[in-house]
Order: C-alpha cells, then sequence, then structure tokens
C-alpha cells in the first residue's frame, strides 16, 4: 500500500528471491514464473510488484546472438581498437543503440530507446559461450504482457518491472535500473508537496521502478544465483492497470549529459 504519513506504522517492505532452473531461447518466461512462485510456496497479492531480470527475459525471448553470425560493418573496428571490446560485438552495440556518445575501454556509452546505457545493454554474462544477450526488444510491452497473464491466472493486479544493473558516476559498484515497466506509476510526481517545513516541492519526482529495481537486486544478484524474479510486497508503487514504460527526459535536460553537451 502506498506510504501513509499518518499512519502510526509502516508495513514492512518484504521481497522474494524466486529461484528458477537455467532458462533457455522460446521458453515461456510465465510458465516458468509460476513455477518458481509455485515452488517457493507463495502467491500473488494486490499491489505486489514483480521484477523480471532482463537477462532471463531476453533469453526467454530469443535474442540470444551467436557472434558468429555477426557480420561487420566500417565503424566497429575503430571502436573495437578503442574499447578492447570483439568488433563483432561493436558492431551489435551500434546497431542496436540509437546515439554512441564514445567509450573507454571495456565499454561504449549508449542511448537506446531514451536510457543512456553501456554498450546498448547488450552482455556476456550469463550467455552460452561465444554468444551476447542483447535488451528484450521491448521491455515494457513484454512487462504489460506479465501483468495481464498474472491479473487472467491468479486475479491479482500487480506491477512488473523488467531491471537491469547500472552503475553511478564516480560510484563503484552496481545498483539497479528499470528498462521496463507496465501495471503502476513508474515515476510519482512530488511537485507542489510541502517539505517538513511547509516549503512547496519543485522539482521533486520519485523513480519507483528504479527504486524497487534496485531493492530486488539484494536476492536476485548478478552471478550464477538463478533468480531471474523477485516478488516485492508492501511498496508505495501506486497502481496503475493502464500504465505501461519509464518516463525519460530529452538529453539537453539532462544534468549528466546536458553539462557535457554544453562545454
Amino acid at each position: 500500500m502506498p506510504f501513509d504519513a499518518s499512519s502510526s506504522s509502516i508495513s514492512p517492505l518484504m521481497i522474494f528471491g524466486l529461484k528458477s532452473a537455467l532458462i533457455h531461447p522460446h521458453d515461456d518466461i510465465f510458465n516458468i514464473l509460476c513455477d518458481s512462485l509455485n515452488t517457493a510456496g507463495l502467491n500473488f497479492e494486490d499491489g505486489d510488484v514483480l521484477v523480471v531480470a532482463e537477462s532471463a527475459l531476453a533469453t526467454a525471448e530469443n535474442r540470444v546472438v551467436s557472434l558468429d553470425s555477426v557480420r561487420l560493418g566500417a565503424v566497429a573496428e575503430k571502436y573495437a581498437g578503442l574499447t578492447g571490446l570483439d568488433a563483432r560485438e561493436i558492431e551489435l552495440i551500434l546497431q542496436e543503440s540509437d546515439v554512441v556518445y564514445g567509450g573507454v575501454h571495456g565499454v561504449l556509452l549508449t542511448l537506446r530507446d531514451g536510457l543512456l546505457c553501456p554498450n546498448a545493454g547488450i552482455d556476456n554474462s550469463n550467455a552460452p559461450d561465444g554468444s551476447v544477450i542483447l535488451y528484450p526488444e521491448d521491455p515494457s510491452k513484454s512487462a504489460q504482457q506479465i501483468v495481464k497473464s498474472i491479473f487472467q491466472k491468479f486475479g491479482k493486479q500487480v506491477g512488473v518491472i523488467v531491471a537491469d544493473s547500472r552503475t553511478q558516476p564516480l560510484r563503484l559498484g552496481c545498483t539497479g535500473v528499470a528498462i521496463g515497466a507496465a501495471g503502476f506509476d513508474a515515476v510519482t510526481d512530488k511537485r507542489g508537496e510541502k517539505d517538513l517545513f511547509g516549503k512547496p516541492l519543485h522539482i521533486t519526482r520519485i523513480a519507483v521502478a528504479d527504486i524497487l529495481a534496485s531493492a530486488a537486486e539484494a536476492v536476485m544478484g548478478e552471478c550464477g544465483e538463478c533468480v531471474p524474479f523477485a516478488l516485492v510486497r508492501n511498496s508505495f508503487a501506486v497502481m496503475n492497470p493502464e500504465a505501461i514504460g519509464v518516463e525519460t527526459i530529452p538529453a539537453d535536460d539532462c544534468m549528466y549529459l546536458g553539462i557535457l553537451k554544453n562545454k
């Protein structure tokens, strides 16, 4: 339920990791979810938020590409020299990116569907040898389908996040980020509300989906845990059956990119 400042107590946030068997291309991600839920002895409740690892979803959607199948373009070799990455992986990054801002060793900084991400989200971890995993083609659409399937099977209104990991500028380590969402308000607008001293807020928006994706990282892990789902309960997410997507802003309005572009 949403946080109520007038209440004398707050329900504890609960996060359940849901393990699964190894996921393969063309597997039914919803059937795997149901099996994982049953094994854990859990069920959905209204207001729950399900977090799905993007690599698991992408694998089930057959977004696994063998590097041997990639044909190189003219630009890939240049970026391969800059980053030290396999030129075939670079070619896929270029194909998947809307904008490439540049690179350092091991990474190209790219923009894909409004999300600033390394290597267009392409990863070779948790992929078969000689292959990489692309982002799901439309993470929010996939999330919406899972929302609908959960309602049809369980009769519960939940939110769904497709999550990846990310780094923060000048910080060591990863947190979570929502690359897709549906079924709830991914961002809540606090502008116009009052702070502790009665002053109106002018800027504050809460990145609900990103916060919950980061919380889920604590139980999902980054390595060989085989925990592709996390069930988040008693969050402050506001359910909205019509909601789909995660709001973004133009690059010129971004504190980081805007400053760098205007130097």
